[in-house]
């Protein structure tokens, strides 16, 4: 809240490209980096970070049983078991968190340039994103696997999509925005993807918790995945209420306008923002289809993990407004104090 509320104030006061801006939103960067990954990866191992303890268990017991079946989600479960033979469990989880962490670093750092500081803040400060590094580690560090890969849009595809196969390895729920990725990338009609999340609205009201038995019974994921759907696991992680939540919608409503905004009302053309949109809609158009299914928040947050970025990318692009920068700094403090208030109701 300190860095939050301090950004905001500078950048009502100063203007982002001053060379000293610049020096000390790098230093602020790397401060906030730093720190965030000595907080989190150092964390103890508590029942109070909800799954942390249960990876922990199942890390000892490849560690005094290395020939226990793996039978899910390989790629995480391997490299714990890798980690089980030559670290303990502390260091296992620092490493976790280096994993979360830092591909979103090199995302800002590629994409926003000296600017990086500002939109890193704002996937930190993101809705679900200590919970997933925490908590959900597997769909966080395959999120944040999927982060990295997108750093190669413009370099080399097929390692990109090698990355993006191994983030699914990591947690199969990666499906999703692994398959929305590909077909916004099929499909490059801006308005297509806004249509499609717009109709998901009253297809998920009139259809109800259909949804969630239908793409249930298609079984797009492994059994845990699809009793998330069609609720039949025990609820221990999930939002404090169910049913249709119209605070999640409206909250997920600021990176659809965002990119409604920037790319169909201001005319911003770029080919990886599109591409990027378009993943993020239709991605978060199928967690609203699902919407009523207990943990339905493990869905929300296979879109959630762009939104910042969704939402940052443009404003480091192009100026919009005259007073461009004094509006960034409105723009990322309003989404932080939403984000909060959100974290509050949750």
């Amino acid at each position: 809240m300190i860095i939050t509320s301090y950004s905001f104030l500078q950048s009502n006061v100063k203007k982002i490209d001053d060379v000293d801006t610049v020096k000390m939103m790098t230093f602020l960067g790397y401060f906030l980096l730093i720190t965030v990954l000595l907080y989190m990866g150092t964390r103890p191992i508590s029942f109070v970070f909800g799954d942390m303890i249960n990876y922990a268990d199942g890390f000892q017991k490849l560690q005094l049983s290395p020939n226990v079946e793996i039978g899910k989600d390989y790629i995480f479960w391997y490299f714990t078991k890798l980690c089980a033979q030559i670290i303990d469990a502390r260091e296992y989880f620092f490493l976790i968190a280096v994993i979360y962490i830092l591909p979103n670093y090199f995302f800002v750092k590629k994409y926003f340039n000296e600017y990086w500081y500002i939109p890193l803040l704002m996937i930190f400060g993101s809705f679900s994103f200590w919970t997933y590094g925490t908590n959900g580690l597997r769909n966080g560090m395959a999120t944040s696997v999927f982060i990295g890969a997108l750093c190669l849009y413009d370099r080399n595809k097929w390692l990109m999509y090698g990355l993006m196969a191994l983030s699914y390895g990591i947690h199969n729920s990666l499906m999703i925005p692994i398959g929305a990725f590909i077909v916004s990338g099929l499909y490059k009609n801006p308005k297509i993807y806004l249509y499609i999340w717009l109709a998901a609205i009253p297809l998920s009201i009139v259809g109800g918790s259909a949804w969630e038995n239908f793409f249930g019974s298609l079984g797009i994921g492994d059994e845990r995945v699809n009793n998330y759907m069609t609720g039949s696991v025990d609820a221990g992680t999930t939002f404090s209420s169910t049913g249709f939540r119209w605070d999640f919608v409206v909250y997920s409503g600021f990176a659809v306008f965002a990119g409604y905004y920037y790319i169909i009302k201001r005319g911003f053309q770029d080919k990886f923002y599109t591409h990027l949109w378009g993943t993020y809609m239709i991605a978060n158009a199928f967690w609203i289809l699902v919407i009523r299914a207990n943990f339905s928040n493990r869905f929300a947050y296979l879109s959630w993990f762009l939104m910042a970025v969704v939402i940052a990318y443009p404003i480091f692009k192009v100026k919009f407004w005259d007073e461009h920068y004094k509006m960034v700094g409105r723009i990322f403090f309003a989404y932080y104090l939403f984000t909060y208030i959100m974290f509050l109701r949750s």
